[in-house]
C-alpha cells in the first residue's frame, strides 16, 4: 500500500506540472531539455502505473470464485469446516476489494496524465 501512495503522490506531482509555466521563456536548448525530461518522467510514471495495474488486475482476475460456496446445498455449508471455507472466501473477497479500490485510485491519477504525454509529444 506505502508502493502505491508514492506512485499516486509521484503521478500527481508530475500532473500539476503546467507545461506552458515550465516551457515559458526559455532558450531552444533549454526548452528541448526541459520538454524531454519532462517526457522522460511521464512516460517513467506512467510505466510503473502500468505494470502496477496489471498486477492488480491479476488480483482481482485470478483464483477461485469466492462466492462458489453460495451454489452449495445448505446442508453441505452447514457441515464442520464450512465455516474456515467462508472465512477464506470472505478474506478473498476483502483482497480483490483492496486491490480493485487500489486500481481505481491509479487509473484516476493517470487519466490526468495520458492527455499530458500527448501534448508533451506535440509539442516536441
Amino acid at each position: 500500500m506505502a508502493r502505491d501512495d508514492e506512485l499516486i503522490g509521484r503521478l500527481r506531482q508530475l500532473s500539476l506540472v503546467d507545461l506552458d509555466a515550465l516551457l515559458s521563456g526559455a532558450s531552444a536548448a533549454r526548452y528541448r531539455s526541459l520538454l524531454d525530461t519532462y517526457i522522460g518522467d511521464l512516460h517513467d510514471a506512467l510505466s510503473v502505473a502500468r505494470e502496477r495495474m496489471q498486477a492488480l488486475l491479476a488480483v482481482t482476475a485470478t483464483g477461485p470464485d469466492p462466492l462458489v460456496l453460495i451454489d452449495a446445498a445448505p446442508a453441505m455449508r452447514a457441515r464442520d469446516g464450512a465455516k474456515d471455507a467462508a472465512e477464506r472466501a470472505a478474506g478473498r473477497l476483502q483482497a480483490r476489494a483492496e486491490a480493485c479500490r487500489a486500481l481505481a485510485r491509479l487509473d484516476d491519477a493517470t487519466a490526468l496524465l495520458l492527455p499530458r504525454l500527448f501534448e508533451a509529444d506535440r509539442r516536441g
